[in-house]
């Protein structure tokens, strides 16, 4: 088992103040894999001070120079890139073809759109009226991460914050914190200079909210679930901190009678089962014109049951158990709640798949003729289950795509361009794809109403953590 009980202060790897041990569990096996370190308000204090140390300097760097560390941190991470593979692999449970091909990808991708964006950036402009603005660094930023696109997260936030002068403090999962830590490793031997990046592992109850508090900690930024988003925001409130928030979805996905039924089906269903269902954007209400309802469930049925799970140290297109005994129970409640409300269905169901009897392993399971109202269609189940809800006209569609409190995503499948951008344009929702459009890196992600508030990524994702200052310049003689 690794002994991973350190944190990373200052530019050097720490024993913690106060010894509190946790194992990390591989979710295919339910066996410890290491031993972390859960973190304290003091561990916390002890970070946030050397970034606010290291501020002074590195905020003054110039751009030439951290494009230069962020270029030497991706060689690294390209050169220790099978090693982020196995480290998500073993404590996420993400099958080890999927890890490659997207978990750690993003770690490349994200790194080389805000590299681009950075190079891009306008730290320096003069407005029409003669006056000066500059875009500086916000200062120390608090960074907490999910577990569920570990190293996702965490270059959309630890990577925009470096790329702009600002130095930070991330919190990751303590469920995922072995890709963090590899990271730091990464960071560390990127060159960048001691305290500009800290990382104290430890739960959101303590570590977490002893940055959202933190006087010194100059924004946060946060994912994960609403409900801790709202606790991080009212935390923040007292400083008047900024606070940047990626929160839940319940995305839908419209599915109109033209659309190419056998493709946007069958895509939209490997969509939603994609890392298990744990992902805040995937399409888990399917919205069916009326018209092809019995012909769509029929295609999803059939995609349904050819969906496998297996063992994630394998290669293949299988899924992977859930991260935890935890997730296993919200899904499970979720999916009996589901029958209990009378939707029909189609694949899956409760319990765990035949032969998996250990691990945090749930079947890939598919509601049809659910209603909007229904705890399946509201709540954001966060594991492989889809809801397909019948519609009439397209004005319906609409109205109960947006009757949700969540906007993250949508998806919109059909053969007719005017209306895809017509629905698009109506849905409120911070991302829309439409039949099949992927996310693009340096595009921004975020949402509307209570999935959240700003950009990440790209040269939106820098914004966030910039200043803007005016310089009010004598007129002209």
């Amino acid at each position: 088992m690794l002994d991973k009980r350190k944190f990373y202060i200052n530019g050097a790897w720490v024993d913690p103040i106060v010894a509190n041990d946790l194992e990390v569990l591989n979710p295919a096996t339910e066996k410890p894999v290491a031993v972390i370190s859960m973190g304290t308000a003091e561990d916390i204090d002890r970070a946030v001070a050397a970034a606010k140390k290291a501020f002074v300097t590195y905020s003054q760097t110039s751009v030439e120079e951290r494009l230069a560390l962020l270029e030497k941190l991706l060689a690294v991470y390209k050169r220790r890139y099978e090693e982020m593979v196995d480290t998500i692999t073993m404590e996420l449970g993400a099958p080890k073809t999927m890890t490659r091909e997207q978990q750690a990808d993003v770690g490349v991708g994200h790194l080389q759109g805000f590299i681009d964006a950075l190079k891009r950036l306008k730290s320096r402009d003069r407005l029409p009226n003669g006056d000066l603005i500059l875009r500086e660094p916000i200062g120390v930023c608090g960074l907490i991460t999910p577990w569920n696109w570990p190293i996702n997260q965490i270059a959309l936030k630890v990577v925009p914050a470096l790329a702009t002068g600002s130095t930070c403090v991330l919190k990751p999962s303590e469920f995922t914190p072995l890709n963090a830590m590899l990271y730091a490793e990464m960071i560390h031997e990127a060159g960048f200079p001691a305290g500009v990046f800290n990382l104290v592992n430890g739960d959101g109850i303590n570590a977490g909210a002893a940055l959202s508090k933190h006087h010194d900690i100059d924004m946060m930024s946060f994912t994960g679930s609403t409900r801790a988003g709202i606790a991080v925001s009212k935390d923040a409130a007292e400083t008047v901190k900024r606070v940047t928030l990626e929160l839940g979805g319940k995305s839908p996905n419209i599915v109109f009678a033209d659309a190419d039924l056998e493709d946007r089906v069958t895509g939209s269903v490997l969509e939603c089962f994609n890392n298990s269902g744990q992902s805040c954007d995937a399409p888990t209400r399917m919205l069916v014109e009326r018209s092809v309802y019995d012909q769509v469930v029929e295609i999803a049925k059939r995609v349904g049951r050819e969906a496998k799970v297996g063992d994630p140290t394998q290669e293949g297109g299988h899924i992977g158990p859930l991260v935890s005994h935890v997730q296993f129970g919200r899904v499970q409640a979720l999916i009996e709640a589901g029958i209990a409300e009378g939707a029909r269905l189609l694949v899956g169901g409760a319990g765990k798949p035949e032969g998996f009897e250990t691990g945090y392993f749930v079947k890939p399971t598919i509601f049809a003729d659910v209603n909007n109202d229904m705890r399946i269609a509201r709540e954001e189940v966060f594991g492989p289950v889809l809801a397909i809800i019948p519609f009439d006209t397209e004005e319906e569609a609409i109205a109960v795509a947006n009757d949700t409190n969540y906007g993250l995503a949508a998806y919109v499948q059909t053969g007719d361009p005017k209306r895809a951008e017509r629905v698009a344009s109506r849905l409120r929702a911070g991302m829309v794809h439409i039949n099949g459009g992927p996310h693009r890196y340096g595009s921004p992600f975020g949402g509307y109403k209570q999935s959240g508030n700003g950009r990440e990524g790209g040269i939106f994702g820098l914004e966030d953590f910039l200043e803007v200052k005016t310089v009010h310049v004598p007129d002209a003689a």
